[in-house]
């Protein structure tokens, strides 16, 4: 899974900010979608295979968009859009058209399931009441086909190894936020970004540069034919900060410098802004002169930041509940629980509900999953033992209930996905401290040097039986440590390894706990998410050469910069 860091600044004003829920639904939009569903799911019980569930969700989404380069800007949008996801189930929860085809069987209603559908942008209840009946008879078309193949399927091919039902019985919700507004002064972010990305066009071995702001409110409503009735609406702004540098081995150099937060006051202000770019400036210029690192094996500290990627893409992804079912998965950690899969100093948990860690907006916050589950803390792994999965309303053996980590991007399937994933540690020690045991550890080693991971644009893992079960973590920031304590700056390596080995080697964490936030991607489409983790010091990683582009830095200079009088 790749993540996409993003981010926020300053420049506006935010009425409602995190609504204030309320127990009692009143939103016109939530009554029609609940009329509707009511209507339309007693008609159907006539049908000769009737539906024993429904759903409706409605994701309004406005989005605010400025981007700018070297100093001008290069677009500026306002956006609004509003989506229909709907789950239809025929069959009963043993068994429903949802069940996976095995065998190798083309699932060719496998698009119907991917297909977003707009929806009226007016709050006119017939109009959205007619939207809705439409889809609702298509889904239950697809639905009854699916189905006979899901029997079929299940008849010729061998029992599967989890004999858990299709879906789970939950409890009815009901939750309501008023929808949230904001007011912002584009003109003067559109300033604000071009005196952030200034500076870039100064350096002739900046090749791209670009500043996005994005505000955006997501208003995403919810009934089913349980009774639950939801109602969520959060505002979320980011600033992305990026550049790339071009060395003269061909090889691309990109940063990233992130910002997000819910409120406009979690913002940084533009002194801090300017700092940033001018540090991100300055690590360009020195990465551009930097050494290409080698292909190595040996000991390693990744900081706060680059450790919660490494949790996120080679740990969280393989606890999520869907993953032990999927005969085609890996299952690396199906039949380990009450085991020891960590050290013993190390414990996971995840917590949809948790909004801020170390002082940062953790955008994996929600407070109702996407079937409508309120989002609970799930311990993972205490003191080194799995304890439990991320479920969805997807049953596997042993774990019957969902956790509320049910997830999707409008238009996608839901199944489980992580939140905000945070490592804790028992065995801490300063920074400092973790620098003189990954020295005791080179030298122990007999390795030249050392390494230590700084930051990180992301990463991805592969998960399935039929390819190699590894990860590939892609720092941006990555120094040598030598016996002497001296660190060298070097470019042009990726963090490669398999699970399971990784873990074993874990020896001690730091006490500078950091946060990653970002987009991950995987079947359920893009969602947003927060890891968060001290650094750690690793007996054995390996890295090997980042791939890069064959084509020379530019033949001819840029063209000098007008001043201004």
């Amino acid at each position: 899974m790749k993540w996409l860091s993003r981010s926020i600044s300053l420049a506006l004003l935010c009425s409602g900010s995190l609504a204030i829920a309320q127990q009692t639904p009143s939103d016109p939009v939530l009554q029609t979608m609940h009329a509707e569903l009511t209507r339309s799911f007693q008609n159907l019980q006539k049908a000769p295979l009737p539906p024993y569930f429904l759903s409706y969700q409605l994701t309004d989404n406005r989005a605010i968009d400025i981007t700018s380069s070297f100093g001008a800007i290069m677009g500026s949008s306002d956006q609004s859009s509003r989506l229909l996801d709907l789950d239809l189930r025929v069959g009963d929860y043993t068994l429903d058209n949802t069940h996976p085809l095995r065998g190798g069987e083309i699932d060719t209603d496998f698009a119907s399931m991917l297909d977003r559908q707009p929806m009226p942008l007016d709050d006119d209840p017939n109009a959205l009441k007619v939207a809705l009946w439409r889809e609702t008879e298509s889904k239950y078309r697809h639905a009854v086909q699916r189905f006979q193949k899901v029997k079929a399927n299940v008849q010729v091919q061998v029992a599967a190894e989890d004999q858990s039902g299709d879906f789970s019985h939950e409890a009815p919700e009901t939750y309501f936020e008023t929808p949230t507004t904001y007011s912002i002064d584009s003109a003067a972010w559109e300033q604000k970004l071009r005196r952030i990305t200034a500076p870039f066009a100064q350096h002739p071995e900046i090749l791209e540069n670009s500043a996005e702001f994005i505000a955006e409110i997501e208003t995403r409503r919810y009934v089913n034919s349980d009774g639950s009735q939801i109602q969520i609406s959060s505002p979320f702004y980011r600033i992305i900060i990026s550049a790339t540098a071009k060395a003269d081995d061909g090889m691309e150099l990109p940063l990233y410098q992130t910002y997000m937060s819910f409120h406009p006051d979690g913002l940084p202000n533009d002194a801090t802004l300017q700092h940033d770019v001018n540090s991100m400036v300055e690590t360009l210029l020195a990465l551009v002169k930097a050494p290409v690192a080698d292909p190595y094996t040996g000991p390693a500290i990744l900081s706060g930041r680059a450790s919660a990627v490494f949790f996120h893409e080679i740990f969280g992804h393989r606890v999520e509940g869907q993953r032990q079912k999927n005969e085609n998965e890996a299952q690396t950690f199906r039949r380990k629980v009450n085991q020891s899969v960590l050290p013993d100093f190390l414990s996971v948990y995840s917590d949809p509900g948790l909004r801020q860690r170390a002082g940062v907006d953790l955008v994996g916050y929600y407070p109702y999953d996407d079937e409508g589950v309120k989002a609970t803390r799930v311990t993972v792994v205490d003191k080194g033992v799995l304890k439990n999965f991320l479920m969805s309303r997807t049953p596997i053996e042993g774990f019957d209930q969902s956790n509320g980590h049910g997830r999707r991007q409008q238009g996608y399937p839901v199944v489980a996905r992580q939140s905000n994933l945070v490592v804790e540690s028992s065995k801490q020690v300063s920074r400092a401290e973790l620098k003189k045991l990954l020295i005791e550890q080179i030298k122990a080693a007999n390795k030249p040097y050392g390494l230590f991971f700084d930051d990180i644009e992301g990463g991805f893992t592969f998960t399935q039986r039929t390819i190699p079960n590894a990860f590939n973590v892609m720092p941006t920031v990555v120094y040598r440590v030598y016996p002497d304590g001296k660190e060298e700056l070097v470019r042009g390596v990726d963090l490669i390894g398999t699970p399971l080995i990784a873990f074993s080697k874990i020896l001690a964490t730091d006490d500078d706990v950091a946060v990653f936030n970002g987009i991950c991607g995987a079947e359920s489409g893009w969602v947003p998410v927060s890891a968060s983790s001290p650094g750690l010091l690793v007996s054995q990683i390996e890295v090997q050469r980042k791939a890069k582009s064959q084509e020379r830095a530019p033949i001819l200079p840029p063209p000098p910069a007008v001043r201004e009088n």
